[in-house]
């Protein structure tokens, strides 16, 4: 009985042990913004850059959603603008794919009523952009909003764009995808306003 005892001590200190251990390496956004302050990118070159950027992909594409958007916003900007435009395109791939499939995953479990709100909302949005752009008016580019988010150049928009119908394809059911398809028509026809109006 002594043994078994001591036995189930062990297992009940080694249980409680594990649990603190997890809740340490938890990524959080505050660890991302503590490494995130305590790296100073411009500084670094070769080796130590590429880790340091690796680093920050795998914190990202730990993090859940909400943290993620959180980071995006209050972090990367000043990560972009140390980074060069390769590092940049190398970043995106690495993270976004993650990104689009939490979003993904967040709106099939909405119920159905939420969905089709959401996708109201969203086809809303773009209708607006797409008429301010035939009116002349430069529209507000999510991508670019406020002074904290990271300003991506049109060929970084589109990475983005494609990667996220990567993940549209491969990460969505096909209930998803019918749901969503009225979006990707009306983004489509907003980009191709936006293709003409800067040829002109």
């Amino acid at each position: 009985m002594v043994y078994a005892a001591a036995g189930i001590f062990v297992i009940w200190l080694l249980a409680v042990a594990g649990y603190q251990l997890a809740l340490h390496l938890k990524l959080t956004a505050e660890k991302v913004r503590a490494y995130e302050e305590s790296v100073d990118l411009a500084r670094l070159r070769g080796a130590d850059r590429a880790r340091a950027l690796q680093k920050l992909e795998a914190m990202l594409n730990g993090l859940t959603l909400e943290e993620r958007r959180q980071v995006w916003g209050e972090v990367m900007a000043r990560w972009f603008a140390a980074m060069t435009e390769s590092e940049k395109g190398a970043f995106l791939e690495a993270t976004m794919p993650t990104g689009f499939k939490q979003m993904l995953g967040a709106f099939e479990a909405l119920p159905p009523e939420r969905r089709q709100k959401t996708i109201e909302n969203t086809l809303k949005n773009l209708r607006e952009s797409q008429a301010q752009m035939q009116a002349g008016i430069p529209p507000k580019n999510a991508l670019n909003k406020g002074t904290n988010q990271p300003v991506l150049t049109p060929e970084l928009q589109d990475k983005i764009t494609t990667i996220g119908l990567k993940s549209y394809y491969t990460q969505s059911s096909p209930e998803t995808r019918a749901e969503l398809a009225p979006v990707l028509e009306e983004m489509q026809s907003v980009m191709e306003l936006n293709r003409k109006n800067n040829g002109q």
